[in-house]
């Protein structure tokens, strides 16, 4: 791949007017990751448990057997962390979009179930939560099949939302080939959803991104209380809402059940929930709600 294949330069000095609906100055997108049961597992066939995102940060992989501790924090996800968060969005009537890994899905049919009647979306995150980039092209498009399946029989709808995570480089051209899909989240490039082109057609981006996201509790140097993780949300927020005024802005929340779900970080989400409902100036919407609105008000050009 050339670096002419990389673009640098976006929509530059004057990014579009987003139009959010009802005037907003943000449109907040709010992502839980569904990853639990479906990370690395030497039950699932892998070499070892998970190394990468748990509470024992830094602690090399175990190889060559199970990680009973790992297995266990990463089932506290499932078990509570998912709805310590579910409680605290619909209590408020708060949406959200659920990049879910199939796998893990389809071990938790009643989070599905409750994901649905919460009306939230559920993109595809992968059928599991393993790095793609060598994973041959036919297995990972089998991948993208079974988690369209899975999903769609576990909540009712088909995804229409693609986050891969660990991309591989082919992973946009497959997701655009499936044909079902409105848009893709592999890429922190902007912050405004912008139009490429895979598969020969235009094809939607709706970038993600991993500053305002809960992951960094679980790295060196990252956020260490729910203080931090609300102060940067904050911060964020009221700096897209001053520029909103004339140039609207997308903000997006990574949220993961078993590290927000923690009842000494929940705050941080509460917090900002509550900041945001007082500034007032946002949409809270799914990212198929965005990616929507996008085509009917950005239609890529012929």
């Amino acid at each position: 791949m050339s670096d002419s294949s990389r673009d640098l330069v976006g929509y530059g000095a004057e990014p579009p007017h987003a139009r959010w609906p009802g005037g907003a100055r943000v449109a907040v997108s709010l992502v839980l990751n569904y990853e639990e049961g479906g990370e690395r597992s030497v039950l699932e066939g892998d070499a070892g448990s998970e190394g990468y995102l748990h509470e024992i940060v830094g602690a090399p992989p175990v190889t060559g057997g199970r990680d009973l501790n790992v297995e266990s924090m990463f089932a506290y996800g499932a078990r509570a962390g998912f709805w310590r968060v579910h409680r605290t969005l619909t209590a408020r009537g708060v949406p959200a979009t659920v990049f879910a890994v199939g796998r893990a899905l389809e071990r938790n049919p009643d989070a599905a179930r409750a994901m649905a009647e919460a009306g939230w979306e559920v993109a595809g995150h992968g059928w599991r939560w393993i790095d793609y980039r060598e994973v041959p092209e036919e297995e990972e498009r089998a991948d993208i099949a079974r988690t369209v399946a899975t999903i769609r029989r576990l909540t009712g709808s088909r995804p229409v939302g693609w986050y891969t995570g660990r991309i591989g480089p082919r992973t946009r051209r497959l997701v655009a080939e499936e044909g079902g899909f409105l848009y893709d989240s592999d890429d922190y490039s902007d912050d405004l959803p912008f139009h490429t082109t895979a598969a020969g057609r235009p094809h939607l981006v709706v970038p993600y991104g991993l500053d305002a996201n809960d992951f960094k509790f679980l790295i060196v140097h990252g956020f260490t209380t729910a203080g931090d993780m609300l102060e940067y949300l904050v911060d964020t927020f009221d700096a897209l809402h001053a520029e909103g005024a004339d140039r609207p802005r997308l903000m997006n929340v990574g949220l993961h059940c078993r590290i927000i779900g923690r009842p000494g970080r929940i705050r941080a989400l509460e917090g900002f929930l509550e900041h945001a409902a007082r500034r007032g100036g946002a949409w809270f919407a799914t990212r198929e709600q965005v990616a929507r609105h996008w085509l009917a008000e950005h239609p890529p050009r012929s």
